[in-house]
Parts: structure tokens; sequence; C-alpha cells
């Protein structure tokens, strides 16, 4: 369960949502326009920054956690991976996501380990797992993305703009596997693509002029997705079926 409560988020001083009163206990999508706050909703809802009001996590102030304690409730999938080792292999970075169970001063466990590998093969990374980084396609990191993702065994996880600059295969693949994971975890999808948005099928928080929408159903009608948007929308294609 995510509450939100008189949650207000400022980017260098300026106000990007203001007040929002919300529940989530299942399923999320969040959708809106370039620079309504969808990633900084995103990063507010896993303690990455600064907010005003309260968010609630399983009944508990999100900044009470610990760190790991947090991890082990919510992982946040960013939009671009950011490489502080450019020599980093797959297997490592993905192993990486069992940091929140791991002792501290002791090293990554056999079960960790095992862990991590079900999680290369099960997103069909095995041949990859000793390459760098670097030497990955936009596709192969947002997939490994993902298993760090399962390898730290969130309740929740958050991704964010998941299918962006991504070709069409591959933006089809990460949608399949973000469908298939709603039987296993709460999914929040933060986007700007609509199509992806229904094809996942979740209820919709629209953010608009620093304020929020919810909407358990009844979001694609073309009348008003053209309505929020500002701009005429018929018949939505569906692209990831």
């Amino acid at each position: 369960m995510i509450e939100l409560k008189n949650l207000s988020c400022f980017y260098e001083e300026q106000l990007i949502l203001k007040d929002i009163n919300q529940n989530f206990s299942s399923h999320l999508s969040i959708l809106g326009a370039n620079g309504s706050g969808k990633s900084t909703l995103a990063k507010a809802l896993c303690n990455l920054i600064p907010f005003d009001g309260e968010i609630l996590l399983d009944g508990k102030s999100i900044d009470s956690y610990s760190t790991k304690e947090r991890a082990k409730k919510i992982a946040y999938i960013p939009t671009k991976l950011e490489i502080y080792d450019e020599f980093l292999s797959v297997e490592k970075f993905v192993l990486l996501g069992r940091f929140a169970h791991k002792e501290s001063f002791f090293d990554y466990t056999h079960k960790d380990r095992e862990i991590t590998k079900h999680y290369i093969e099960l997103l069909s990374l095995t041949h990859l797992k000793d390459k760098p980084l670097t030497s990955l396609s936009s596709g192969e990191t947002a997939l490994v993305l993902i298993a760090q993702a399962l390898t730290q065994e969130s309740q929740i996880i958050i991704f964010d703009e998941p299918t962006a600059n991504l070709d069409p295969k591959n933006a089809k693949i990460i949608a399949r596997y973000i469908k298939q994971l709603k039987q296993t975890h709460q999914t929040v999808l933060i986007t700007h693509d609509i199509h992806l948005a229904h094809y996942i099928d979740n209820p919709v928080l629209f953010l608009k002029e620093h304020s929020a929408r919810y909407f358990e159903t009844d979001f694609f009608s073309d009348e008003n997705l053209s309505a929020l948007y500002d701009v005429p929308i018929k018949s939505l294609v569906v692209q990831y079926d």
C-alpha cells in the first residue's frame, strides 16, 4: 500500500506537484505531458529526492525505513543506466540487486549468486553475463535493469519510461515483461506512451498543472484523452499486442 498525503514536490525551487492525496493498493500507471512531474513523483516514491507532505509505505513513513529496508519494499528502474564502473559486468551489476539482503562486511552468499543466476537466465541474458555494461545495446540494458530489480526481490517495482529510446521490437519485449510481472509484483509504470499504458492496463494517475486525477477505469476513451492532453485523439491503436 502506497499512501500520498499532501505531497508536494519541487525542482530547483519550482513547484512541480502540489498537495497530492492518493492511496494505491495495487498496480498503477502514471501519465502526463512532458514536464508534468512523472519522474519527479517516481523518485519521491523511492525517497530519492526531498518532498513536502508524507509518503507512507504499508502504513509507515518512507523516510523512516533504513536504506536496506526500503530496498526490500520498493525498487526503482531508471530511464537511463548511470555507469560508474565501465568495466562492471552484467553479472556483477545484477548481483548488486542483492545488496539489501547482504550482511554488512560479508561477501554475497551462494543464495545471492543463485538468485542472480536465475534472473539472468529468466531474461535470457546468460550469453551477456561476462560482458561489460558499456557494450550493451539499449534493449539489452533495459533487460539488465529489470534483472537487477527482480534480484532485489522488492514488493513494488517502479518502471520510469522503460521503453524510451527503444526500437519497436525491443519496446514490445519490455512491455510484455512488465505485464507478466504484474502476476508477482505490484508495478508502477511511469510513461508518456499512452499505447504502452493501454497495453499494461493499470489504473491511471494523470498529472497535469501540479495536480493529479485518478482513473480506476475509463481512462482511454478518445474524449477523455483529448480533454486531458489538449489535442484531438481518435481511435487509440494498440501497438504491443
